[in-house]
């Protein structure tokens, strides 16, 4: 989360030095829309929205520069607006009927969300073991300790984490971090 506009490019520029590239701002702050644009600018940074709720969120983070969507949730007008906008969409989803939903509207890529929340790893195999040609990011309660558990299941794709760039900004301890998360060997 961004919370000051002029944290927005040293913090992409400290992330994409410490290996990670693709980037999600979250519409949770003021300056949102304008810190997508300001992270754009930074070589090498794939910089997307979060925390999208409707079309109108979609179309204003799409106008900011936003290349990919991140939902809590998925919903027919959300789906419909990603596809008109021709912006990939990753929508949140806690159980098998949403994923059905989202099968239904052509997607196979997923955040589960709140994760630890909706039964952690136990939750997200059970899941994985039905839908086994759907891949997750899994969010919500991730830290750097238990990343590589996750990132061990075969149906992750990847994590998120607000571990990165949580405290009191600082772009060398968020390079930091972030060359620790890259580091985490992905077995897939």
């Amino acid at each position: 989360m961004v919370k000051d506009l002029k944290q927005a490019r040293p913090m992409a520029e400290a992330l994409v030095a410490g290996g990670i590239t693709t980037l999600e701002v979250t519409l949770r702050t003021p300056c949102a829309l304008e810190a997508i644009a300001e992270m754009a600018k930074v070589e090498g940074a794939f910089v997307g929205a979060g925390t999208i709720l409707n079309g109108d969120d979609l179309g204003r983070s799409v106008d900011a520069g936003a290349k990919f969507i991140v939902s809590p949730g998925l919903t027919d007008n959300l789906a419909r607006a990603a596809a008109a906008q021709d912006v990939p969409l990753l929508p949140g989803i806690a159980n098998a009927g949403d994923i059905m939903r989202g099968l239904d509207q052509g997607l196979t890529r997923f955040k589960f969300f709140p994760a630890t929340v909706n039964g952690g790893i136990p939750a997200l195999k059970a899941l994985s073991a039905v839908f086994g040609n759907i891949r997750f990011c899994p969010t919500g309660g991730i830290t750097e300790e238990t990343a590589p558990e996750w990132l061990a299941l075969p149906s992750v794709a990847c994590v998120g984490g607000s571990w990165l760039t949580s405290g009191a900004f600082d772009a060398a301890t968020i390079k930091k971090r972030a060359l620790a998360a890259s580091a985490i060997d992905k077995k897939n």
